[in-house]
């Protein structure tokens, strides 16, 4: 009974350095984990870009930042209504640790063979061999972006952020959260010649 009162009282009065130092540790804990899979620490071609905007290419999710960099930006706006949902007597420190778990631990399923593989063959990433440390990293802090975002705005405006990421990523390159979503669980023959045709 006595943890259960003390994991109560910690979800009510996280403070945000013990919140920021647990979301650092996990981001370690994930990147040893992708090492100890095999995932190269940076691009193979030896170079840390800033951005490469090159979807169809062996350097895409390699580098820092790339055209799915915004969907991260939009699941730390997810998380964080999710957490408010969910957790909503917990602090934002909290909820901010919760949505680094569940964001550090979509780097790890990402990266195992079965959603490369799965990516490869219902998604246009045909040449997708998963991503490396650095940009999981970066996805990560492009997560954290997003939720500090949402927690400084309003509803409305998370909303229209959200909605205006996803537009201007299915335009450039006619893909986004949705889409890989859907492409992942329930492929669909008309959205895969939709994003062929680019």
């Amino acid at each position: 009974m006595n943890r259960l009162t003390d994991l109560h009282r910690e979800l009510h009065t996280m403070r945000p350095v013990t919140a920021l130092a647990i979301s650092l540790l996990l981001v370690v804990i994930m990147a040893a984990t992708l090492f100890a899979m095999g995932r190269l620490p940076i691009c193979a071609c030896g170079e840390i870009k800033l951005w490469h905007g090159v979807v169809f290419s062996s350097e895409n999710s390699q580098h820092l930042t790339d055209w799915y960099t915004p969907s991260h930006v939009i699941h730390g706006i997810l998380f964080y209504a999710l957490g408010w949902l969910i957790f909503r007597r917990a602090t934002t420190g909290f909820r901010f640790v919760a949505a680094t778990l569940a964001e550090t631990a979509w780097e790890i399923l990402e990266n195992t063979d079965w959603i490369i593989n799965r990516y490869r063959d219902a998604t246009i990433a045909l040449d997708y061999f998963g991503d490396s440390i650095i940009n999981s990293t970066s996805d990560v802090l492009a997560m954290a972006t997003g939720f500090l975002i949402a927690s400084r705005l309003p509803v409305w405006a998370s909303i229209l952020l959200v909605v205006t990421l996803e537009a201007v990523t299915m335009y450039f390159i006619r893909d986004g959260l949705a889409l890989n979503i859907v492409m992942l669980l329930w492929p669909l023959d008309s959205i895969m010649a939709w994003q062929s045709g680019m």
